[in-house]
């Protein structure tokens, strides 16, 4: 690379990264510097997504090459999760959208991106900052300022923090991000800057993102929201998740977001927190695809074809008999996805019912769901009451979600590493060398 090398954060977000030979190593997620008291901020490396959700370090000087589209690294990549350490930031989770002051005196501008740059020495340091300057009162529809390319050092305050930052130029670098991942990345920063990265999500997608959080991450957001706000994001969560997170909180805290959801909404919530958690009630959502016996398969199709629809849910369609929401009227039977593709769209639902499924009580206990759904190789069980009337559907992620350790979001193989190794007694050599937290920077 030349000495005149020069990268703007932001367009390398999800950038490939590839071994000498052409193999993909991962994605680039961020970018770690270390922000001084003098000098312009230095970057030492990459924080990459492995295949498995795995975030770890690349250093900068194991990268032989950054181009349009493509980032070429020696091949050796430590494959230890990435931890932050306490002098380093990550530009797109942290720097971008931060408030600085100009040192020409000419107001507060906001960092949209930060242009790293290759020196000769083979150090790559952060020279140029690309900023919006604050519009003036009433300058046009959209109150936004001009944009300029300032240097580093033509601003005050860097490392210091805003009491405000928003979070727009961060999500527009991880616009086409799953939920799932966006979780990852916002998981591991401070609690602030994850609430303000809440703040700038709409309420569907912020949704998403809390149901793949841990549980403590899942409570500092709510309980930073205000009241109305939190309730509206509750009522967009999958029922179960909702009363999953509503558990968690102070009672007091629950009952008031209870109280502002809309009715229709929180009654499904509040059936479920009647539920034990370790029970097949407590794990089940009340919303699956639920259709009468007289629907065609053409109405069924359609149903478990809509996108926002979880693959679980979306493998059985659950017959009924009137009402046909939860509690509904006498369950009839199931109707499986790939029978459903083999008959005529025009036929009746009732037409490919399966009457044998097993079924679950409210009170089955976890391993006896977990029985079920391996003993059948199914994705769903229906949870009736004594009437045989659907009370509401257990999946089989949802199984997962309650089996899995609590911090199995960090999803590694490292992680499953450290579980396994809980019931294993420790090597000899294990009993000398303990791994030191953190000691990732190879």
């Amino acid at each position: 690379m030349s000495a005149s090398t020069r990268v703007f954060v932001a367009r390398l977000a999800g950038t490939l990264v590839f071994d000498p030979i052409g193999d993909q190593v991962g994605r680039v997620r961020d970018v770690v510097v270390l922000v001084r008291a003098k000098g312009a901020p230095r970057a030492v490396g990459l924080v990459v997504e492995v295949p498995g959700r795995r975030r770890v370090f690349l250093p900068l000087t194991r990268v032989t090459s950054i181009d349009a589209g493509q980032v070429i690294s020696t091949g050796l990549v430590n494959m230890r999760r990435f931890e932050q350490r306490a002098m380093e930031s990550v530009v797109l989770g942290e720097l971008l959208d931060r408030r600085v002051q100009l040192k020409d005196g000419s107001g507060e501008v906001t960092i949209e991106d930060v242009s790293i740059a290759q020196q000769r020495t083979g150090d790559w340091l952060v020279d140029q900052l690309f900023v919006r300057r604050r519009s003036a009162r009433g300058s046009g529809p959209f109150r936004r300022g001009s944009t300029l390319t300032v240097p580093v050092d033509a601003v005050q305050d860097l490392t210091s923090r805003s009491p405000e930052q928003g979070a727009a130029r961060l999500l527009e670098a991880y616009e086409d991000m799953r939920a799932a991942d966006l979780a990852d990345v916002i998981r591991d920063l401070g609690t602030a800057r994850r609430l303000e990265i809440a703040l700038a999500l709409d309420d569907e997608r912020l949704a998403d993102v809390l149901e793949e959080l841990p549980e403590d991450a899942q409570v500092s957001i709510l309980s930073g929201l205000d009241r109305d706000r939190a309730a509206d994001v509750l009522e967009v969560m999958e029922p179960d998740d909702a009363a999953d997170l509503l558990n968690e909180l102070p009672d007091e805290q629950a009952a008031q977001l209870l109280n502002l959801m809309e009715p229709d909404e929180a009654a499904d919530v509040r059936r479920l927190l009647e539920y034990a958690e370790d029970t097949a009630g407590g794990l089940m959502t009340t919303e699956p695809v639920i259709l009468g016996a007289d629907d065609t398969i053409a109405t069924a199709l359609a149903q478990i074809r809509r996108q926002e629809l979880p693959p679980a849910l979306a493998s059985l369609v659950f017959v009924v008999r009137p009402p046909l929401e939860t509690p509904t009227g006498r369950f009839l039977g199931v109707a499986h996805f790939q029978r459903l593709l083999r008959e005529p769209p025009h036929a009746a639902v009732a037409s490919v019912l399966d009457t044998e499924t097993e079924w679950l009580t409210h009170d089955a206990s976890i391993g006896r769901v977990t029985r079920l759904l391996a003993a059948y190789d199914l994705l769903a069980l229906p949870v009736l009451d004594a009437q045989r009337r659907l009370l509401g559907v257990v999946t089989v992620d949802d199984v997962l979600d309650h089996i899995l350790p609590d911090d199995w979001r960090g999803s590694d193989d490292e992680r499953m590493e450290a579980i396994a190794a809980q019931s294993a007694p420790p090597t000899p050599s294990a009993r000398r060398s303990p791994t030191r937290r953190g000691a990732n920077r190879a």
